[in-house]
């Protein structure tokens, strides 16, 4: 069985708990995740307007580390296909001809309305709510799921936090299902 290429629609990567969650997912094998320049440059304007405290060499050295810690995630060379695109944002065209020259096929996003799925099919694409794609690889490795959960904890120093925080979080910001199942799945092989 082969696994998902997505791409990781700009409002997935703010704020900084569901990048850091998808990233170490894809680290696990359980997806290969993909953005672009413009993606990059889209969540760092949102950063910028709603965290004016975070410089924008915080922010550049974030998205470096981002492309130097994912093998193979940026896109490159989507730029000229982008007019030829139709989308009811025509701002969002950089994002489907991201996940076009990337070879994915689907595009993680909570912007669903954006990307319609007739518009979608005829390169085989999918646009997927985050919570729902999460879902589907706890379909295919709970457990998968459930190490990257605890490794997000376990990386958190400044603050700590516990894994019903970071539980919360993560609920917080959209992934209400997949949180669901992770406390179960938690509880059920007997950790605290």
């Amino acid at each position: 069985m082969s696994v998902a290429v997505a791409l990781l629609d700009a409002c997935v990567l703010y704020p900084a708990p569901l990048p850091d969650f998808f990233m170490r997912l894809a680290t696990t094998g359980s997806y290969q995740t993909r953005w672009s320049a413009m993606i990059h440059d889209e969540w760092i304007g949102n950063v910028r307007t709603n965290r004016p405290d975070l410089s924008p060499a915080q922010l550049e050295r974030t998205r470096a580390l981002m492309d130097l810690h994912v093998e193979d995630a940026l896109v490159e060379g989507y730029e000229t296909i982008i007019p030829t695109l139709s989308l009811p944002d025509a701002d969002d065209r950089h994002v489907l001809a991201a996940a076009i020259v990337g070879q994915c096929d689907t595009i993680i996003t909570f912007n669903l309305k954006d990307f319609p799925q007739e518009t979608l099919a005829p390169y085989r694409l999918e646009a997927v709510h985050p919570d729902i794609f999460v879902m589907r690889c706890i379909e295919v490795s709970l457990d998968a799921v459930h190490r990257t959960v605890l490794r997000q904890q376990q990386a958190l120093k400044n603050p700590k936090k516990t894994l019903e925080e970071v539980f919360s979080v993560l609920e917080q910001n959209g992934l209400k299902h997949t949180v669901r199942t992770l406390r179960s799945h938690h509880i059920s092989i007997g950790l605290p």
